[in-house]
């Protein structure tokens, strides 16, 4: 699974760039021109692994939206985009939780790097891009597959983005909506009925290891039980 950024940039060409190289480096960019249609989502499940925001954006900069992510999501990782000319208040940005700074027009490389650094420091164990031992089985998130000694399951990206979600949440109850908000952008009937077929699908293919559990919880949702080593 790809680590999804999340990029609020106002400006249309440099956003352009950013996204398709970012892109080409194998991340999953979710870009934002206005930062205000970024509120919404904070409340909600917060899926992504990195935001870079550009400081100086029209009706919300960057400082006073990374200030409403850090209320509800303290430990997500920012990197802010500063303009040449631009004076800004590090210190401002080091009280909320600032990673990092670059200048734009950045070096898309040097970027990329800094991305790379800042994931490794803060998701060191974090199951994407890694390979997996689940009780009998081995979750390679590259290649999208599940194997056991009795047979090698190939996932939809979909089937890998639940299992990835469930090991996140593993030994805890999580809500069906939370799920659904994090996966599917949506609660509504179909989008409860494609999970429940996607929750079929995954008790099927862990059903030689009994250790492994997805129990319902009527009215609330699963409890999950991953035995990871």
């Amino acid at each position: 699974m790809k680590p999804k950024i999340l990029l609020a940039e106002d400006d249309s060409d440099f956003g352009t760039i950013l996204k398709q190289y970012l892109e080409l480096s194998d991340f999953e960019v979710f870009w934002f021109q206005n930062p205000a249609e970024i509120i919404p989502l904070i409340e909600g499940e917060f899926h992504f692994h990195l935001g870079i925001l550009d400081v100086m954006m029209p009706h919300l900069d960057g400082f006073s939206l990374s200030k409403l992510i850090m209320k509800k999501h303290p430990d997500f990782p920012l990197l802010f985009l500063t303009a040449k000319n631009q004076k800004i208040d590090k210190l401002t940005g080091l009280k909320i939780g600032a990673d990092d700074y670059l200048t734009k027009p950045c070096d898309p490389e040097e970027l990329v790097l800094r991305i790379q650094n800042i994931l490794r420091r803060v998701h060191p164990k974090d199951p994407v891009e890694s390979v997996v031992k689940i009780g009998d089985y081995v979750l390679n998130c590259e290649n999208l597959t599940l194997q056991h000694p009795k047979e090698k399951i190939r996932l939809t990206a979909k089937e890998l983005d639940l299992i990835i979600y469930f090991l996140k949440h593993n030994h805890q109850t999580v809500k069906r909506d939370d799920i659904l908000n994090a996966l599917w952008k949506d609660t509504d009937y179909f989008s409860g009925r494609s999970l429940d077929v996607f929750i079929s699908r995954l008790r099927k293919y862990f059903i030689h290891d009994e250790r492994v559990s997805i129990s319902s919880i009527r009215g609330i949702g699963f409890e999950l039980e991953f035995p990871i080593s």
